[in-house]
């Protein structure tokens, strides 16, 4: 037969329950873990939740909480909760309202008036049973309205109460946990908010119980247009005005048969005329009560309608009675005490004794002195200071002193969510993506992302951050600007000029990729066909014509989609006449930009390609050789191509560079002579980038940055400079302006003070816009801090002066870096630094001062922007030395004499006060001290008195004395020095008689300097001379000692105690020490014993239990044996020897035996067997172990 299993033991010490919820609303699901540090998952129909906005996770220590928000029908499925291994499910349940149409479908009888909304409306007591309390008021649940419904006689009351659509329900608890009582009031008819009041019995408001266990809260749904008030109470009223009568509250049943009746009365039901109600004038009944005699109470109830005669007399006992005035504490702590998360709350008592012992509790339990719990005691007053307050803080406190107490409660308020990071503005591109990005202080919390016209926009969270970002009551705003991006031309066409059959290529560059274009030529669009071809590859538009023809000569013209602008080349037709030429022609280079003026030089773009086609003639074909200063350029150059045609040389460099600026020259030679030409050559680029810009200063939303001008232009003037830039930590940089910026120096706005910023800079020509610049050291946008407080004057002498002060109220995101201490004389404005540098301190002594010049004083604070606001005294101070009059603080151990052992060391510290320093002097029994045996040390506010080894001469009376010119002050010190007593005198036998031996001797002449306490008395056989203690402590100096062995001779010795302890040397007894106790005629035989046996075989006291357990972890088992002598152990697997098996390891320790078996598998199970032997017999115990494999989450999902 299998062992059964243990059951599992849950993960959880509260289980979420299933609950009923309406739609539209929302619902809590808690559950609480045993260990904090659990991992908990909430599912859906077996399908994991995430936190998003339907579905709120929370967890704070071992409480995790459920919240679904906006129930609707799809959500009433079956929910789980996982901790671990643990599973608990539970549902959630639609309740469809239908409050009204129940109400619809009773028609009550036109008789029955409903009460008027300024007749209030009694809600009488709830009857004991809980089936009562379902009766009194509105039919809420699906039953009873059926029953209404199929009911042919129409029910005349619509409302027994009036008011309430939904009861409190009754409830059972667990002591320690929590429950809530939901009471849901129709508003729909009311013209005002009605008033809702909870009681506890019959007569008890709870009104003022509302605290730490006792919450009310009160909300208006809007769907149902009902007011929803909760409440961990019994009983509830209602009522549109604020009257109250207590003759209602104490009434057993209600006299009234009307629709105010507490009990299900059916012959409401029935058609009845309306019932004339007597209005009794307002009378206050406990006001009459306080005032009557007691003989009066039984007449006045009678007279009123009060019933529970008790309950009247309860209350009005506790209305009489007087608080008594403790004695134990002077102050009591408030009746409550209110502190927001994380902050620091000091809760103060004063009690009668200053040494009363003081006990601090939270909630019953006594709490302990901690890093949070901080216990201080000022006199007769004492403090509790909570550090960090937390939501766990948030309980009731009592103080203790003895039998008395007072009690608070504190509560802790949650502070509002807050922006930590507000969205910044962006200034983007028309078409371009934007992100603001903002940070709030609480996790979770809801937030939505609106325009200026309030329309949402999706947004995204990660922990803290949220993007796109709009707080239900914290709104932090930006600005989105838009600019129209500018089309730049990076290269704009050129005009052509080409022979017949050659290809005509039209080719610009523009900065946007994306933008499109049509070509025209003479005003006519352009089509592709065989010959003509229109490419756009990135941000270059090309035009190709092949096989060029006179009908293509024309204008052209690029138009991009979207700007008013264009770019226009032409294209010229070059004729080839033929001309008959004598053969003797020399060589003609023709070119219309010869030369070195400014009008003749071709300027390139550098990374262009530079072609250049120079027309030649001469007859025979010269040679053509191309030339920069006196090197010969040919095709080896790499990027140099040199081309010779009929009547053309071409020279073309590949991606133009700085280095192939110059003059360049080209020579034609045949034999009839040779032609030189040269051309200038201007390679333009964009401008180097500036140097690293230059914080000058910082503001707390902005700064000033300078930059110097980049070293080389590129060969075009710099019209002006683009700034960037970005947070430290980010990599995205931030354009601040987009038309060139002609200034070198420039004022950067809308920062956030506390993060650190980077700037670069870029340099713009004509021709484009340069590299960054390298980035700025990191800045920090600040603002100095505010003045320090609470200056003021600790201290004041001669020359000198003590300030102190508190830290600004206000630092800023920037480090506080010191103080400075300035000062001047009065009417003056020349401030003199107190010292060099700054001081971190908040306490400062200024040296050096003139006596009795009056001085003002003042204290700055310094951080990375500068000094702060100054803060200084209210009026100047002169510098004068106060007089004090000299005091002796003595201790109040040092107000009794002081006892110390010879040899042990004495320090005694004194302190006392005076102004200036006052003359300290010790005497001793009024002498001067032996400054070889006693050191004295002397400082401004103590005097020490320090003997390293004392001795019995060291006693006496000290006595110290401070004097500050002929005023003096004196305390004295009483100190004995205590020594071990001398040994007492003449020991002697004053009788013998029987078993007896009468004693007495004298105290010791030697006492130790202190009293006698007692005397030590020991005899001892002279055959063993062992010594017993016959008396210890006895304190007469006589005494008889009985029980003596007649015929047996003893000595004696006594020894002297006092509070050092016994004497070095006892006292002997005389007469050579001995006495004898002789008697005749006696022989004494001691009798024989048998030697007993202990030997006992072994026997297990405890057996073994049979376990199952988890593969993979250390399982033990336990068993305990006796007996005598120690038995051996032998461990036994299935009747296996294991005892030299490494896997197990055995524990004996006092008969209790252990087997530990480390991360058995399941081949480790099977039959235990634990054996002892010793040489009186044996004993056997056996177990059975199981070890059962891991479960795994996919067979917990299973």
């Amino acid at each position: 037969m299998p062992e059964p299993t243990k059951k599992t033991v849950s993960a959880f010490t509260k289980k979420p329950k299933t609950q009923t919820a309406e739609i539209g609303a929302t619902v809590i699901f808690e559950a609480e873990t045993e260990k904090t540090d659990v991992k908990v998952r909430w599912q859906r129909d077996s399908k994991d939740i995430a936190s998003s906005y339907k579905y709120t996770i929370s967890a704070e220590g071992n409480m995790h909480s459920l919240t679904i928000n906006n129930i609707v029908q799809e959500d009433a499925v079956g929910y789980a909760v996982i901790a671990g291994v643990s599973k608990v499910k539970f549902e959630l349940k639609i309740k469809e309202s239908e409050v009204k149409e129940a109400q619809k479908a009773v028609s009550p009888d036109p008789a029955v008036a409903e009460p008027k909304p300024e007749e209030p409306k009694k809600a009488p007591p709830a009857p004991t049973g809980s089936s009562a309390s379902d009766t009194s008021g509105t039919v809420s649940d699906g039953s009873a309205t059926e029953g209404l419904l199929e009911s042919h006689q129409p029910d005349t009351r619509q409302d027994l109460t009036g008011l309430f659509t939904e009861k409190p329900q009754s409830g059972e608890v667990n002591v320690g946990e929590n429950i809530t009582f939901v009471a849901r009031v129709c508003g729909e008819s009311l013209l005002k908010k009605p008033t809702v009041k909870w009681f506890k019995g019959k007569w008890m408001d709870l009104a003022s119980k509302s605290g730490k266990h006792l919450q009310l809260k009160e909300h208006y749904d809007r769907n149902s247009k009902s007011k929803v008030s909760k409440r961990n109470l019994f009983y509830s009223e209602a009522r549109t005005t604020d009257g109250f009568d207590i003759r209602t509250a104490f009434r057993r049943t209600s006299t009234d048969a009307g629709e105010d009746s507490g009990e299900l009365d059916f012959s409401a039901l029935l058609k009845k005329r309306a019932v004339h109600v007597s209005t009794e004038p307002e009378v206050d009944v406990w006001e009459i009560l306080q005032k009557a005699p007691p003989s009066e109470y039984e007449k006045i109830a009678f007279q009123y309608g009060i019933t529970d005669l008790r309950g009247m007399l309860k209350r009005l006992k506790k209305m009489k009675k007087e608080e008594k005035k403790s004695a134990a504490f002077l102050r009591k702590l408030d009746p409550a005490y209110q502190v927001e998360k994380g902050h620091k709350i000091k809760l103060q008592i004063e009690v009668a004794n200053p040494d009363a012992e003081v006990k601090w509790l939270k909630n019953g339990q006594e709490i302990h002195p901690t890093g949070r719990y901080i216990f201080e005691s000022v006199g007769n007053k004492r403090f509790l200071t909570i550090n960090n307050c937390t939501l766990a803080d948030d309980a009731a406190y009592t103080c203790m002193i003895g039998d008395e107490k007072t009690v608070t409660e504190l509560f802790v308020k949650e502070p509002p969510v807050l922006i930590v990071r507000n969205l910044e503005d962006q200034m983007v591109m028309k078409g371009e993506r934007v992100e603001f990005e903002c940070e709030v202080s609480e996790e979770g919390a809801q937030v939505k992302c609106s325009h200026s016209n309030f329309t949402s926009h999706q947004f995204r969270k990660h922990g803290h951050q949220h993007f796109c970002t709009r707080l239900t009551f914290t709104m932090p705003t930006c600005q989105l600007l838009l600019d129209q991006k500018q089309l730049e031309v990076y290269q704009n066409i050129a005009d052509l000029t080409v022979k017949a059959k050659d290809q005509a290529v039209f080719k610009c560059e523009v900065s946007d990729e994306n933008v499109k274009g049509i070509w025209y030529k003479n005003g006519v669009e352009v089509k592709p066909d065989a010959r003509t071809h229109i490419t756009h590859i990135g941000r270059i538009h090309k035009l190709t014509i092949d096989e060029v023809k006179p009908e293509d000569e024309g204008d052209y013209t690029f138009v991009p989609e979207g700007y008013a602008f264009n770019l226009s080349a032409k294209l010229n037709f070059l004729e080839v006449k033929i001309d008959f030429v004598p053969r003797q022609d020399p060589p003609k280079i023709h070119l219309d930009c010869m030369g070195r003026t400014a009008e003749s030089t071709i300027l390139v773009v550098a990374g262009n390609k530079l072609r250049l086609d120079v027309p030649i003639t001469g007859d025979p074909a010269p040679t053509v050789v191309w030339t920069k200063g006196e090197k010969v350029l040919t095709d080896s150059d790499g990027r140099v191509h040199v081309e010779s045609t009929k009547g053309h040389c071409i020279f073309t460099i590949e991606g133009a560079e700085r280095q192939d600026e110059g003059v360049y020259s080209v020579i034609v030679r045949n034999p009839a002579g040779e032609d030189t030409a040269d051309i200038n050559v201007k390679v333009v680029d964009v401008p180097d980038p500036p140097e690293a810009p230059r914080i000058l200063s910082v503001g707390e939303d902005s700064c000033i940055v300078q930059w110097d001008p980049p070293l080389f232009d590129g060969g075009q003037p710099v019209i002006g400079y683009v700034l960037e830039r970005k947070k430290k930590k980010s990599y995205r940089w931030m354009r601040l302006n987009f038309d060139p910026y002609k200034e070198t120096t420039y004022e950067a706005k809308r920062m956030i003070e506390g993060v650190a910023y980077e700037m670069r800079v870029y340099a713009v020509n004509t021709i484009g816009m340069s590299r960054p610049s390298a980035a700025s050291q990191p800045f920090v946008p600040v603002a100095p801090t505010s003045e320090p407080t609470g200056l003021c004057v600790d201290d004041i002498s001669d020359t000198t002066i003590s300030l102190k002060w508190r830290a600004p109220e206000r630092i800023g995101s920037a480090e506080l870096e010191g103080y400075g201490v300035e000062y001047c004389k009065e009417g003056s404005d020349e401030w003199i630094p107190a010292f060099s540098g700054l001081t971190e301190r908040t306490t400062v002594i200024v040296h050096d001062l003139p006596t009795g010049e009056k001085m003002q004083f003042r204290v700055r604070a310094y951080n990375m922007a500068g000094p702060s606001l100054p803060a200084t005294l209210q009026q100047a101070v002169t510098i004068r030395e106060i007089m004090q009059r000299p005091k002796i603080w003595l201790p109040r151990n040092l107000r009794q004499t002081l006892i110390k052992k010879v040899g042990e060391m004495i320090n005694l510290v004194i302190p006392f006060q005076g102004k200036p320093r006052p003359q300290v002097t010790w005497t001793k029994n009024d002498e001067p001290l032996d400054p070889k045996q006693v050191s004295i040390r002397n400082s401004d506010t103590d005097t020490i008195l320090f003997v390293r080894r004392s001795e019995r001469k060291d006693s006496g009376k000290y006595e110290v004395q401070v004097q500050i010119e002929n005023v003096e002050d004196r305390a004295s010190v009483n100190i004995q020095i205590v020594d071990l007593p001398g040994p007492p005198q003449n020991l002697k036998v004053i009788d013998v008689w029987g078993f007896n031996v009468a004693l007495e001797w004298k105290p010791p002449k030697d006492n130790g300097n202190c009293d006698i306490t007692g005397y030590t008395i020991q005899k001892a056989d002279k055959k063993t001379m062992e010594w017993y203690n016959v008396y210890e402590q006895y304190r007469r100096t006589n005494c008889v000692v009985s029980d003596l062995i007649m015929g047996n001779e003893y000595v004696f010795r006594v020894y002297a105690m006092n509070m050092v302890g016994l004497s070095p040397e006892p006292c002997l007894s005389k007469d050579n020490s001995r006495f004898s106790c002789l008697l005749t005629g006696i022989v004494y035989k001691p009798p024989s014993y048998k030697e007993h046996d202990f030997s006992e075989a072994p026997k297990f006291t405890h057996p073994l239990v049979s376990r199952s357990v988890i593969a993979g972890y250390n399982a033990t088992l336990s068993c305990s044996v006796r007996g005598i002598p120690k038995p051996k152990i032998t461990w036994y697997k299935n009747k296996m020897d294991i005892t030299n098996e490494a896997k197990y390891r055995m524990f004996s320790n006092q008969g209790v035996l252990t087997l530990e078996i480390r991360k058995p598998c399941p081949f480790d199970g099977g039959v235990y067997m634990c054996k002892a032997v010793n040489d009186s017999g044996e004993d056997v115990v056996e177990c059975k172990l199981e070890v059962r494999s891991q479960v795994t989450k996919e067979d917990i999902k299973k």
